[in-house]
């Protein structure tokens, strides 16, 4: 599989991503990188390569312009500002929909860190286009109040010893109003770094789509 690499307009800028779609593809996973991250990150290539081999495409995408990236690498006034990331990946959804590979396809919107609350923000907006949340290790809670706009069915993936982040997404799973599974990866860290770990993220990202795409309904 070969990957694309591609520019995404947004905002007034250009957003770089990195796009691959295997043959037969039943749905595109549009990741948002967390705080300080960004497309390189090797956690979300490692949850990409994994999800690919199960027939999903994936595009891994920058959420700030290279200028962006340079100012907030001084001040971090982006990293945080959760609705510039959450029309960003609108943004992206949007070019999705656009290309001859992907836009009948619908989107599973993976976040780390703070990009769980961009795509829930994401999902709230576009409800028809989006299959699935996915947060691993995210911050669901900086969502806030567009929690409970959310329409698609949404997986939580924490460190059984990330505790604080733990509970901070069972709090916003009890918000939500579709279907939510908090899921535990016992003895986990919050950047899921213990052997074994992320092959177990992957997994299960792997099942939960799996079910969401048998679930929905004929277009």
């Amino acid at each position: 599989m070969n990957t694309e690499t591609v520019v995404v307009p947004a905002g007034g800028g250009v957003l770089p991503g990195d796009l691959v779609v295997p043959e037969s593809a039943r749905a595109v996973v549009l990741f948002a990188h967390g705080s300080g991250s960004s497309r390189h990150s090797p956690r979300n290539r490692a949850v990409a390569a994994a999800l690919r081999e199960a027939g999903l495409g994936t595009l891994l995408i920058d959420l700030l312009t290279e200028e962006e990236e340079r100012r907030d690498v001084v001040t971090a006034e982006h990293r945080f500002d959760i609705p510039l990331l959450g029309r960003r990946l609108v943004a992206a959804m949007e070019w999705l929909g656009t290309q001859p590979r992907t836009r009948d396809l619908p989107v599973v919107l993976f976040g780390a860190s703070t990009g769980a609350a961009a795509a829930l923000r994401a999902a709230a907006e576009h409800p028809d286009r989006v299959l699935t949340v996915v947060s691993r290790g995210g911050r669901p809670d900086l969502a806030g109040d567009v929690l409970p706009a959310v329409r698609a069915p949404v997986l939580l993936v924490v460190g059984g010893r990330d505790h604080e982040v733990l509970r901070l997404n069972e709090e916003a799973a009890r918000r939500l109003r579709v279907t939510a599974e908090v899921h535990v990866v016992p003895g986990a860290t919050h950047l899921f770094e213990e052997p074994g770990a992320l092959e177990q993220v992957a997994e299960t990202v792997r099942q939960w789509c799996r079910e969401c795409l048998r679930a929905r309904p004929a277009s």
